[in-house]
């Protein structure tokens, strides 16, 4: 596996900020470019990367600061998680929107954002310069947008009476899934924080999403008109 920031699927980690507003097609221009910075062109033929580039065979791979790591390193752990919970979103999402639902908007700008929080765990302060802070800041708006997202969604939603179990039709069922996979990226992303590594504001960021992806599990089985399973204790 390779660099982080040279992987193409993860590029736009090294060219998104925190300006969530840029469109799909100068980011898509912007990862092109970068991406043909990097030679593997055969004679007559244009430059088109590949997916493998081997520098990750031996075990070790690169944050966006340059430093070659084990793949066991907490940062790598960390990004591994964000990843999984960006495909965990990514699934719930196509399940969301063949049931028709609003807000799986709501979902395409957290995968993207959960990008930024990757680019961000990329970039250990301890070795950062400040052209690669720049790059990778990350800012408290993401998390403001969560608070109103599950502010709006309770309005909607009857009281929480009993603990309710993973359930209520396969979009529930996927965000709460979703939701495990953040619990456990927080995690790993808590002690990269407590050290300094990280912006606090990434771990602030991923609990609440958990809590986003609880409300939002209910609400999408409220909307279908699914019963969430409720805990009852074994007799």
């Amino acid at each position: 596996m390779a660099s982080f920031i040279l992987k193409p699927a993860y590029l736009c980690c090294v060219v998104r900020t925190s300006k969530f507003k840029k469109s799909l097609f100068n980011e898509h221009r912007t990862r092109n470019a970068l991406v043909s910075s990097r030679s593997y062109a055969t004679d007559g033929d244009e430059r088109v990367p590949k997916i493998y580039t081997k520098t990750g065979d031996k075990g070790f791979s690169s944050t966006f600061t340059g430093e070659r790591r084990p793949k066991e390193d907490h940062i790598f752990e960390a990004l591994g998680n964000t990843d999984e919970l960006s495909s965990a979103i990514g699934l719930a999402r196509e399940f969301c929107l063949d049931k028709g639902h609003t807000f799986t908007y709501q979902l395409d700008k957290i995968q993207c954002i959960l990008q930024d929080v990757g680019s961000n765990i990329a970039t250990p302060l301890s070795s950062a310069r400040e052209s690669h802070i720049k790059k990778t800041k990350f800012t408290a708006q993401p998390i403001a947008d969560l608070e109103n997202w599950i502010d709006t969604f309770t309005a909607e939603l009857p009281p929480l009476t009993n603990f309710i179990l993973p359930s209520g039709g396969k979009g529930s069922a996927a965000l709460h899934v979703a939701r495990t996979v953040c619990r456990r990226a927080e995690r790993s992303v808590a002690p990269i924080v407590r050290s300094g590594e990280a912006d606090p504001d990434v771990a602030k960021f991923l609990n609440r999403l958990s809590d986003y992806l609880f409300t939002a599990a209910r609400y999408a089985a409220e909307k279908e008109g699914n019963e969430a399973k409720i805990y009852k204790r074994p007799e």
